[in-house]
C-alpha cells in the first residue's frame, strides 16, 4: 500500500496497485482534484484506466453523485453457489462440454442475446409506481434483458475448490438499461456543472448534487438498476442449478452469493454519511462475503472482508486489465489464447474467423494473457480481506 501526495493535491491517493498506469494515474490526481470527494482516493490492485475515473477505484463524495464514478454497467456484479458435488464426478471434459452446450441453451449470451418474450417481474412495476420514474427506463428491451448474460467481461463458469468441491459462478450487470441511465445523468450533470461550479480537472468527473432533484434522481434510478442487475444475476443462477440437476440429480446446493462492485451507496465513513463509490471495487466490510473472480482461464476467490476504513471497506473486483482491448487483439493470438486454456472447456478463438459472414472481428481481450495476475492482485491485499475459498475453471461460457 503506497501513499501520493503533494501540494497540488487536496487530498492524497492511496494505492494497493504496485504499479498504476500512467492514464489511471492521471484519473486519479483528476479525482483527488474533485471538489466533491474527501478524505483520499482509494485504488485497488485491480486498477486499470476507465472512463472518467480508473476501474478498481474508490471515493468518498460529500453530498453529491458522480455517475462516471459508478460507470455504464451499473450493478455489474457476482453470484456463486457452492455445492456437494464432488470435482472428480465432472473430470469427463465430454460430460463438461454437454453441461456447457445447454447451459448455452438456455440462458442468452452476448451483447444482442435477449429472450424472445417480455420477462415479467414485480421489481418493474415497483420502480414505476415512485415519484418521478422514467417510463424509458423500463422498456421493452429491459424486460427481454433481464435474465441474460452480455457481452464483455461477464461470464457463466463451473469452478471447482481447492477442498474438492464443485462451484458455479456467473458475472453480469443490469445489461443496457445501466448504460441508458448513466448516459442520462451524465449529460445533466455536464450542463449543471458548466453552469454552476468551479470548472473540473476532467469534465467526464461531472457531478449532481443530492440538494437537487437530479442528484436524488440519479440515486433512485441508479438502485433500480441495481436491482435488475441483482435479479438478472438470480435469475441466471436459478436456471444454471437447474441445467446441474439435469445432469446431476443429487447435487446439494449449500449457499449463494450475489454482490455488485459497480454502485454508490451512503455509508458512515470517517464519522461522516458519505456517498461511496466503488468502481470495479466490491465492499469488504467486516466478515462481508466477497467473490472476487480472475480471468476465464485463472482461479477465484471467496473472501472475507476485513472492514479496512483505509480503503473504504472495499478490494479488488477481480485480476484488472494489463492489456486494453485494442492492445490485446493487436497483439495475442488465437494459438496462445486457446493454449492458456488447456483442461478448461469453453469455445476456442482458432474457430473463429478474424473476418466472418458478419464482419465480426476475432475478440482476444478476453483471454487470460490480457489480465493481471490474479494471485499477485489477491497477494496486495491481504490488510483488505481474507481469502476463504480459492477457485479453478472446469468450463466457461463466455458473452
Amino acid at each position: 500500500m503506497m501513499w501520493k501526495k503533494s501540494d497540488d493535491l487536496p487530498i492524497p491517493i492511496l494505492s494497493w496497485c504496485a504499479e498504476v498506469e500512467p492514464s489511471a494515474l492521471v484519473q486519479a490526481e483528476n479525482l483527488a482534484r474533485h471538489p466533491a470527494l474527501r478524505y483520499h482516493v482509494a485504488l485497488m490492485p485491480d486498477c486499470h484506466c476507465g472512463y472518467g475515473m480508473p476501474i478498481g477505484g474508490v471515493v468518498a463524495a460529500h453530498n453529491a453523485v458522480i455517475p462516471s464514478a459508478v460507470g455504464v454497467d451499473i450493478g455489474c456484479g457476482m453470484a456463486a453457489v457452492e455445492t456437494d458435488i464432488p470435482a472428480e464426478r465432472l473430470s469427463d471434459m465430454r460430460f463438461r462440454r454437454e453441461i456447457q452446450t445447454r447451459i448455452k441453451a438456455l440462458i442468452p449470451v452476448g451483447e444482442g442475446g435477449y429472450h424472445k418474450g417480455e420477462q415479467q417481474w414485480e421489481g418493474f412495476e415497483r420502480y414505476l409506481a415512485l415519484p418521478g420514474a422514467c417510463e424509458n427506463f423500463v422498456s421493452a428491451l429491459d424486460r427481454r434483458n433481464l435474465g441474460t448474460l452480455g457481452g464483455g467481461n461477464h461470464f457463466i463458469e463451473i469452478q471447482k475448490s481447492d477442498d474438492g468441491f464443485v462451484w458455479l459462478m456467473l458475472h453480469s450487470g443490469s445489461r443496457n438499461l445501466g448504460k441508458r441511465i448513466e448516459e442520462f445523468y451524465q449529460k445533466q450533470a455536464a450542463v449543471l456543472c458548466e453552469r454552476y461550479y468551479t470548472p473540473l480537472a476532467d469534465p467526464d468527473l461531472a457531478f449532481l448534487s443530492m440538494d437537487d432533484d437530479a442528484g436524488r434522481n440519479y440515486f433512485r434510478d441508479m438502485n433500480f438498476a441495481l436491482e435488475y442487475a441483482a435479479e438478472n444475476r438470480r435469475r441466471m443462477m436459478a436456471v444454471f442449478k437447474e441445467v446441474i440437476e439435469e445432469f446431476i440429480p443429487e447435487v446439494t446446493f449449500v449457499n449463494e452469493i450475489n454482490i455488485h462492485h459497480n454502485y454508490a451507496a451512503l455509508e458512515n465513513h470517517f464519522g461522516e454519511e458519505l456517498y461511496i463509490h466503488r468502481k470495479g471495487a466490491t465492499s469488504a466490510k467486516l466478515d462481508e462475503t466477497g467473490i472476487i473472480p480472475g480471468s476465464m482461464g485463472t482461479a477465484s476467490y471467496i473472501v472475507r472482508g476485513l472492514g479496512n476504513v483505509r480503503s473504504f471497506m472495499s478490494c479488488s473486483h477481480g485480476a484488472g486489465r494489463r492489456m486494453s482491448r485494442n492492445e490485446a487483439n493487436a497483439t495475442l493470438t488465437a494459438a496462445e489464447c486457446d493454449a492458456a486454456m488447456a483442461g478448461i472447456v469453453c469455445d476456442r478463438w482458432h474457430n473463429v474467423s478474424r473476418y466472418g459472414k458478419n464482419k465480426k472481428v476475432l475478440d482476444l481481450s478476453e483471454a487470460p494473457l490480457a489480465y493481471k495476475d490474479i494471485d499477485t492482485v489477491i497477494a496486495s491485499e491481504k490488510d483488505l480481506v481474507e481469502v476463504r475459498t480459492r477457485l479453478t475453471p472446469l468450463a466457461v461460457v463466455k458473452g
